[in-house]
């Protein structure tokens, strides 16, 4: 009988500890089934709990635990997950030991340690704290909301935003595939180690990208745990792997360096692949040149000569040059501009002009003020030998006079035509009453 009554006790304290939470306890009980939906997708502060039923420190930990739920019952939720039956939740969040207890606050895809005490008190105390710095973080104009890659995952890295887009299965053929643009994408995990180390270097160079191309290459994110049809249809197996996306190109692994200067050199690289070459644009009033040299790193200047020294089949062939060239150094990004000597007269004199003769060419760095003079011929060769300098950072420069970009005076766009020589009048004399002395005092 003895026997039989320690059995009894020995059966009930094992269900016990098998069923620590029920659904009599304000303890949200949390499975894989349910965990993004309830904690990942939600606008509220959530302690959870990774326990196991046989831990002594979690048993010891659940009255406190259910005491604390019920106080702050409306206003933070408190959860448990079984590490025992849900093993792969348990491992996504790197749990090593139990109880441990995770704050998912505003960034839900990157939950902090609870680091308080175990009392019904203290666990109250830690989550009125979460909830004072998510609203404060919301009164201060952050994000505050569910997380997300976009609106978390990378804010340390971006001062709070992020060019980085958050991709889904639901927005993922709209926004990639249906897209002109190019999109470089990774597909991560919020536990991944490498993720993590991979995570400021792309936020980085998602904003430097999105600046250089005009939000012409773009970088998005895939958190593959919660958006598995997308990641099962590109096959991926390890994180963080990135994909790169063309229109009506089969998606391509990126093999580069992980690094933001190797993400950036690569999506340069695709931007001048798929960009058309800028245009060579005639200097025709300052919005032109104010445009062209304040939105590019550098602003190649040419000056040619006169129409009635060249004519237009002279001009064209200038201008051949400099398109051929300005379609080789695209992935720079620079602007172009050409005018007609004599046309701006102010900008030649700030920028040293007039001396070596027309054709002439300048390349110009408006944020420093500084210019660079072309000084060999006006040439295919003569004038990539000066662009390649200038590509690495080699030649001398100059102040541009005055410290600003001169007065630019409005002219009307060359027609494509050749020039014509101003026409004379014609001056008959035959009306004119030449006094007779002055005749001859000319003919003398």
């Amino acid at each position: 009988m003895a026997r039989i009554l320690l059995g009894a006790a020995i059966c009930s304290l094992f269900v016990a500890a098998q069923c620590m939470y029920s659904s009599n306890d304000d303890v949200v009980t949390l499975t894989p089934e349910n965990f993004q939906r309830e904690v990942v997708n939600s606008d509220s502060i959530w302690l959870v709990e990774f326990y196991a039923p046989w831990c002594g420190h979690c048993q010891r930990l659940s009255p406190d635990w259910k005491k604390a739920a019920t106080a702050l019952k409306g206003v933070v939720k408190l959860g448990a997950v079984d590490c025992d039956q849900h093993k792969t939740l348990g491992g996504q969040y790197e749990i090593r030991g139990y109880p441990t207890i995770k704050i998912f606050g505003a960034n839900k895809r990157k939950p902090e340690d609870y680091q308080g005490g175990r009392t019904s008190e203290a666990i109250v105390d830690g989550a009125l704290q979460a909830l004072r710095s998510l609203v404060k973080g919301r009164l201060g104009g952050g994000a505050g909301g569910s997380g997300g890659y976009d609106s978390g995952r990378q804010q340390k890295s971006t001062g709070g935003k992020t060019e980085v887009i958050e991709l889904t299965d639901d927005n993922f053929d709209k926004q990639v595939l249906d897209s002109d643009d190019v999109w470089l994408v990774e597909f991560y995990a919020p536990w991944c180690g490498h993720c993590k180390n991979l995570e400021p270097e792309w936020a980085a160079a998602a904003a430097e990208v999105a600046e250089q191309t005009k939000g012409k290459v773009k970088l998005g994110a895939v958190d593959a745990t919660m958006h598995q049809v997308v990641s099962n249809r590109y096959g991926i197996r390890g994180f963080p792997t990135i994909k790169i996306f063309q229109k009506g190109e089969e998606p391509v692994n990126y093999e580069g360096g992980r690094t933001k200067a190797d993400i950036v050199a690569r999506a340069l690289d695709l931007f001048s692949e798929n960009a058309p070459p800028p245009e060579v644009l005639e200097i025709l009033n300052e919005d032109v040149v104010k445009k062209t040299c304040e939105e590019h790193q550098l602003c190649i200047v040419a000056v040619l000569p006169h129409i009635l020294d060249t004519g237009a089949a002279g001009r064209n062939a200038y201008l051949e040059v400099m398109l051929k060239l300005a379609d080789k150094y695209k992935k720079k990004m620079w602007g172009w501009l050409w005018t007609e000597a004599g046309a701006q007269m102010d900008l030649e004199t700030a920028l040293g002009i007039g001396g070596f003769g027309y054709p002439a060419m300048a390349a110009v760095n408006a944020r420093k003020m500084k210019f660079a003079l072309l000084k060999g011929s006006f040439s295919e060769q003569g004038i990539n030998e000066f662009l390649r300098e200038l590509s690495f950072g080699r030649g001398s420069t100059s102040p541009v006079g005055g410290g600003a970009i001169p007065k630019i005076y409005k002219v009307e766009a060359w027609d494509g035509k050749d020039g014509e020589l101003p026409v004379e009048d014609d001056i008959d004399l035959s009306d004119v009453d030449l006094d007779e002395d002055d005749i001859e005092k000319d003919e003398l």
